[in-house]
């Protein structure tokens, strides 16, 4: 019985040590407490966020312009991920880390920071485009549809160079160092290039713009509905979505029918032989007004 007991109070001393060093020195105890902050933040990130989007709602009423209406729904959703970048910083100064673990949690923090800051950036771009829409004079729809998500292009490379710096990663030397990668990349992405260019052609020459019926001869028929980067997207009027690479509309006949200036329809009307000329020319009249 004493042996037993002696063995039950080694096995708690193993129990005991466990708990106290955990992992990489943490007690289990404090790896416990930052799960539950984390956790808990995720739990009331729904919470915290009506609570914010109230209040500034209340005060963008305020407001006489529908302007900041559309920019707090578009920040929304950055606004909903701010209590989960919270519960992880507060999880990461609770834990008694050091060195390269507390240097690796912070950067984590800053990861996610600047991620959060960079995405409430580009979803605010859809509710200032109004200032863009104002190039519609100089430039076509789709050109300025092209400047919006160029505009959210550079957004996102932005913050991916900026969540890079935050690692120590210098995009500067790395762009540099990936030059003749790029050069066999290119030659290998041939394709993506002439349906770039291609697009940017068809925009510039102003040929079709989203909701022209065209036809592109031996491909196909229909209404445009998107200019892409790569593709354009027109719909039959099966209502099948046909995507077409850019560089097919460059290199192939196209006719716009929206652009018609005027229709000429071929219609045969069946007569009896015992028609008067009389009777014609009221159906003729009748025809040429009625059109």
């Amino acid at each position: 019985m004493q042996e037993l007991i002696l063995k039950l109070e080694k096995f708690w001393d193993i129990v005991v040590h466990v708990w106290n060093h955990g992992y990489l020195g943490v007690d289990i105890g404090t790896i416990i407490e930052a799960i539950a902050i984390v956790v808990l933040f995720l739990a009331l990130r729904q919470v915290f966020a009506f609570l914010v989007i109230s209040v500034l709602k209340r005060w963008v009423e305020k407001s006489k312009t529908d302007l900041d209406d559309e920019v707090l729904n578009s920040l929304e959703d950055p606004i909903k991920f701010v209590p989960v970048v919270l519960g992880i910083f507060l999880a990461g100064e609770h834990l008694p880390l050091s060195g390269r673990l507390d240097e690796l949690v912070s950067h984590v923090v800053l990861s996610l920071v600047t991620f959060n800051i960079f995405w409430g950036l580009v979803r605010v771009v859809e509710p200032f485009s109004f200032l863009l829409n104002k190039l519609e004079k100089i430039f076509t729809p789709a050109m300025v549809q092209w400047i919006k998500k160029g505009v959210k292009l550079a957004f996102v490379f932005l913050g991916g160079a900026a969540i890079l710096e935050t690692w120590g990663i210098k995009v500067g030397p790395l762009v540099a160092g990936l030059g003749l990668f790029g050069v066999a990349v290119a030659l290998g992405a041939q394709d993506m290039f002439k349906n770039l260019i291609g697009g940017f052609l068809v925009i510039a020459e102003k040929r079709f713009h989203p909701g022209d019926w065209i036809k592109v001869d031996g491909i196909v028929e229909g209404t445009v509905e998107d200019i892409g980067f790569r593709s354009t997207m027109i719909r039959r009027f099966d209502k099948a979505p046909v995507y077409v690479p850019n560089s097919k509309l460059a290199d192939n006949a196209v006719t716009n029918f929206s652009a018609m200036t005027h229709r000429r329809i071929y219609w045969m009307i069946g007569v009896e032989y015992d028609t008067t000329i009389e009777q014609l020319k009221e159906i003729r009249d009748g025809i040429y007004d009625f059109v």
